[in-house]
Parts: structure tokens; C-alpha cells; sequence
């Protein structure tokens, strides 16, 4: 019962913290919309969870350790490396590839998806508390 408790908040919890990461990227995206050469990003979310996913609790993609005298990292799911630059849909002459219509529309997908996670996470809460009381 704890092994299931734990896996299924995992996933919750490590989709939550995605989806956050990726609000930041797309807020940045906005706020840059008038900056000469900016490039919008965004998270390959479904690539980074399923990383995410497939190396269990804490096992996702291992730091890289460039020296030897480096410390070794706790191996974790570094977001990053799941970022990509969006493809430009309407060339701009400063070299700015934001479409405020895209960010908008991704912004309010993303805040969705995010709020059905916290539900989700809250309904199961709810489900293990009323099983432990007897409800």
C-alpha cells in the first residue's frame, strides 16, 4: 500500500514540478516579447516525464561529471535537457522568434494540465485518508 502511495504521488509530484518549469519558460517567453533576438523555448514535457518515469523514484538522467575531482551528483531528472527552441511560424525582422498568439495558448494549456495535477493529488489524499480512517 506504501509502495503504491509513493508511486503514484512520484508521478504527480514529478509531472507538478515539469509543469512548473515549464510555466517559467513560457512566462520568460512572454516577457521577452519584444526583445530583439530572443529566442522562444518551451519543455518537451512528455519526453522529460517519461525520463522522468523510466528511472523510477530519484534514477533519472545522471549528472556529468567533466573532472575528477568533481563531486558526484545525486542523480535526478535534469529539466534542461528537455528544453528546445520553438520553430519560428512568422519571421521578424529583429530576430525574435515569440508568437504571442502560441505562448498565450501554451500558457493556458499548461495552467490546466497543472491544476488538474494538484486535483489529482488531492483526490488522492483524500482516497488514502478515508481509507485510513475507515470512511
Amino acid at each position: 500500500m506504501k509502495n503504491l502511495l509513493e508511486r503514484d504521488l512520484f508521478v504527480h509530484r514529478t509531472a507538478l514540478n515539469l509543469q512548473a518549469y515549464r510555466q517559467q519558460l513560457l512566462a520568460s517567453n512572454i516577457a521577452n516579447a519584444d526583445t530583439p533576438g530572443f529566442k522562444a523555448r518551451d519543455l518537451q514535457f512528455r519526453e522529460a516525464l517519461a525520463a522522468a518515469r523510466g528511472g523510477g523514484q530519484g534514477n533519472g538522467l545522471q549528472l556529468a561529471a567533466t573532472h575528477a575531482r568533481h563531486l558526484a551528483g545525486t542523480k535526478g531528472m535534469p529539466a534542461e535537457a528537455f528544453v528546445r527552441y520553438r520553430t519560428e511560424w512568422q519571421s521578424a525582422v529583429d530576430g525574435n522568434t515569440v508568437s504571442m498568439d502560441a505562448e498565450r495558448a501554451a500558457f493556458a494549456e499548461n495552467t490546466t494540465h497543472y491544476e488538474a495535477s494538484i486535483t489529482f493529488i488531492n483526490g488522492l489524499l483524500r482516497t488514502m485518508q478515508q481509507a485510513i480512517t475507515g470512511q
